[in-house]
């Protein structure tokens, strides 16, 4: 398959975009563990215009390998487009628009899945940013608005029209958040409607979900989200099983929390030792899932307040988990 100018695999395995978590350490932690594509987390048009310095360090993209995928959300045509020149320059390859996001504070302001409910103004959105870069534009949807409002082989096929390359399909509607089963049945009359290649989004927890997908729908590639949380190996395991049919094994948690410190020095280096150690809580909640005693270390990591005292904590589990320091980054 091919997105503008990048070979990716026949059927490639991407990381959802998620806010709060798919950061550039986040990004580099799929990769590290066998992942191929990323997305940024979504990031304002408006904030990107307004020159927010916190927005702009969330487009850094330096170092990363290709193809370097931007997820934007907003409901003007013309400020989107003026965001797609900022990312286009920055370094991005793709620009992915965001459909589907359901969290009321983006959709009160006409984003994210705001944009299921006026389906001409989504339309004219993909269409200006088409015309505003010269890399591809990919978008996000969900079914619909809720049970009596899907709308997703409508919308797709006006954005086929509109130019996007990529359309990925999160198999829920915005009332149903990430609640109830996720219906792929809707994935494959999105897809038997359009051209271009349709991404299947939703309750993939295992390769093996992942095949089921494509099977079921004939969709073109898969999307992965709320199953990598702690446990980033599930997009790398999962592109290699439909790459070449092998079932790599789950890790054991001494490697689950061996990439738990890792992340977390990553986290350090990259925004220091405040936002470092706000941000690391939720993923090692994740990353001990299974481990002895996971409930009382949770609430140990949730009140940690120092750099070295989180990384005594991280690495007095991991040693009593069996785990050896020499496959871990320099402890000096």
């Amino acid at each position: 398959m091919r997105l503008g100018r990048h070979n990716l695999s026949q059927k490639p395995v991407f990381m959802a975009p998620m806010a709060g978590i798919t950061d550039k350490a986040f990004r580099h932690m799929i990769r590290l563990t066998g992942g191929k594509y990323v997305i940024t987390e979504m990031i304002s048009d408006k904030a990107l215009i307004y020159n927010n310095s916190k927005t702009f360090k969330m487009i850094d993209l330096e170092g990363e390998p290709e193809p370097r995928i931007v997820q934007l959300f907003g409901s003007e045509p013309h400020t989107m487009a003026d965001a797609a020149k900022i990312v286009f320059e920055h370094g991005a390859d793709a620009i992915d628009i965001n459909m589907g996001c359901p969290t009321p504070k983006i959709v009160k302001n006409g984003e994210g899945a705001a944009l299921l409910r006026d389906i001409t103004l989504a339309e004219k959105i993909a269409s200006t940013v088409v015309k505003s870069v010269p890399i591809p534009v990919t978008v996000k949807i969900r079914l619909g608005w809720d049970d009596s409002c899907i709308n997703a082989p409508e919308l797709a096929l006006r954005l086929e029209q509109a130019g996007i390359a990529m359309l990925t399909v999160h198999a829920r509607t915005r009332e149903q958040y990430y609640s109830g089963n996720a219906d792929w049945q809707w994935i494959a009359r999105t897809k038997a409607g359009i051209k271009i290649p349709v991404i299947g989004n939703g309750d993939i927890n295992s390769p093996e979900d992942a095949m089921e997908m494509i099977k079921t729908t004939e969709c073109d590639g898969v999307m992965i989200g709320r199953g990598a949380l702690g446990n980033p190996w599930l997009i790398g395991r999962t592109q290699t099983f439909l790459d070449n049919g092998i079932l790599l094994p789950e890790p054991d948690n001494i490697e689950r929390l061996r990439m738990l410190f890792i992340h977390f020095e990553q986290l350090i280096d990259l925004k220091g030792e405040r936002t470092g150690l706000q941000e690391i809580r939720k993923h090692a909640a994740w990353y001990i899932k299974g481990v002895r005693k996971a409930a009382d270390y949770r609430n140990q990591i949730m009140t940690v307040k120092t750099y070295a005292d989180m990384k005594a904590l991280f690495l007095h589990i991991y040693s009593l988990e069996g785990g050896t320091f020499d496959t871990l980054p320099n402890q000096s």
